[in-house]
């Protein structure tokens, strides 16, 4: 046997004279010479596994070593066909403080479908030039999209001005 990715040593290789022994039933041994621990291990028709080397003394499990690595490999690559990560991603509508009614639907539209799927959804209003003395218009084009998102979005916080930016990030509703 050789020594795994984790570092375990197996049968030969263990080098303390005398082991703690857990055997094939998790049933504990006791403290034992390393020699009649391998006997056991042979007797059984397994290996004797370091599963805890800084223990005074190691402790060592008969086990079927290949078949405990391949059960672990599985689980791990079970985990990830299962449970795929669902990334709740932050995804961007931006705005302007003109936009037109339609444009303002359909972009109201495409948020609504992103907050269905779990995402969080931040509203950008981007201001030019002199559109930045009327902001009363981005907080309005704002305020009508919480309104209509209100069954499916809520709002994390009250919108805010960054530079020449009007924020506000919306979180889909649970239940």
């Amino acid at each position: 046997m050789q020594i795994s990715n984790r570092g375990l040593r197996t049968n030969d290789r263990i080098r303390a004279p005398k082991v703690r022994v857990i055997d094939e039933t998790d049933q504990q041994v006791g403290i034992i010479d390393i020699e009649n621990a391998r006997q056991m291990a042979v007797h059984a028709g397994m290996d004797l596994v370091e599963v805890s080397p800084n223990s005074d003394p190691p402790v060592c499990r008969i086990m079927d070593y290949s078949k405990w690595l391949y059960q672990q490999k599985r689980k791990l690559r079970d985990s990830h066909k299962k449970n795929p990560h669902h990334n709740v991603a932050l995804k961007g509508i931006r705005l302007r403080p003109e936009t037109d009614k339609h444009d303002l639907e359909v972009k109201l539209k495409h948020a609504r479908e992103f907050l269905e799927k779990g995402h969080r959804v931040q509203f950008t209003v981007f201001f030019r030039g002199r559109q930045m003395l009327h902001k009363e218009r981005g907080y309005a084009v704002l305020e009508q999209a919480t309104e209509m998102l209100q069954d499916v979005g809520k709002p994390d916080q009250t919108p805010k001005m960054a530079h020449r930016r009007l924020v506000m990030v919306l979180l889909p509703r649970s239940g």
